[in-house]
């Protein structure tokens, strides 16, 4: 983990995302990045000298109407000493069944991130950290670029003013390799996405033409990074 902590640290203080007192909602899905970023942030908080809270929770989206087994990430959690939730949904029928979308990515992000504020915001958390990483942060800008045809990504600070919340994205620093190296050498429990359209969407074709740039022209990813820092846009000028 001290790969991942380093990132973590780097990216707290680049963007200054984390102060005193802040209580903080990460975000679970149960994948691995996810879980590498609870874990880390709960190590971390013993040494970066920041005095701040964090809990996990977890939206249940119950694909195929089934409700998700996070046992795995509870035991995690009662382990590590970690206050832990999991909110039901009927996000998977609703995107699935009842709208029968074409294209439900986009549909679903947004009902669950919209779930995720409210429960944040229920549970007294002021802010809510995310598990995007380095490579996410690449191709969301190359999505923007090739599927919107505008230039921009996420920021790893985002202030909700609707919602008295802030986004952090800590581990944007990271590497997925690293990550999942990480995950794999610590044994992290990891749940599986029960989603039908896991690995078949834009994003997965999105990732695998960045794969073939940086197999066939080294060092396009970080020209991408360094130029989306450099450009300052979207919140991302380090601070």
């Amino acid at each position: 983990m001290q790969k991942i902590l380093g990132y973590l640290r780097k990216a707290i203080q680049q963007y200054n995302m984390i102060q005193d007192s802040d209580r903080i909602a990460v975000g679970i899905s149960g994948g691995k990045d996810s879980m590498i970023l609870l874990n880390g942030l709960a190590l971390l908080k013993k040494f970066i000298g920041i005095d701040y809270e964090i809990i996990g929770l977890t939206i249940d989206p119950a694909f195929n109407g089934v409700k998700g087994d996070y046992s795995a990430v509870s035991a995690f959690c009662a382990e590590k000493g970690i206050e832990y939730h999991i909110i039901p949904t009927q996000i998977g029928e609703i995107v699935f069944d009842v709208r029968n979308e074409k294209n439900p990515c986009s549909l679903c992000a947004r009902m669950r991130r919209g779930a995720l504020h409210n429960s944040a915001t229920e549970l007294n958390c002021n802010k809510i950290a995310l598990g995007h990483n380095y490579d996410d942060t690449v191709e969301t800008f190359i999505m923007n670029l090739f599927t919107e045809g505008r230039i921009g990504c996420y920021s790893p600070v985002t202030l909700l003013d609707d919602k008295n919340l802030t986004v952090i994205r800590p581990l944007v620093l990271a590497p997925e390799k690293e990550i999942r190296r990480t995950a794999k050498k610590i044994d992290i429990p990891i749940v599986k996405s029960a989603c039908s359209v896991d690995g078949h969407t834009n994003r997965q074709k999105t990732k695998d033409f960045i794969t073939e740039m940086e197999r066939s022209n080294h060092g396009f990813k970080g020209r991408i990074f360094g130029a989306l820092q450099r450009s300052g846009i979207d919140g991302w000028k380090i601070k």
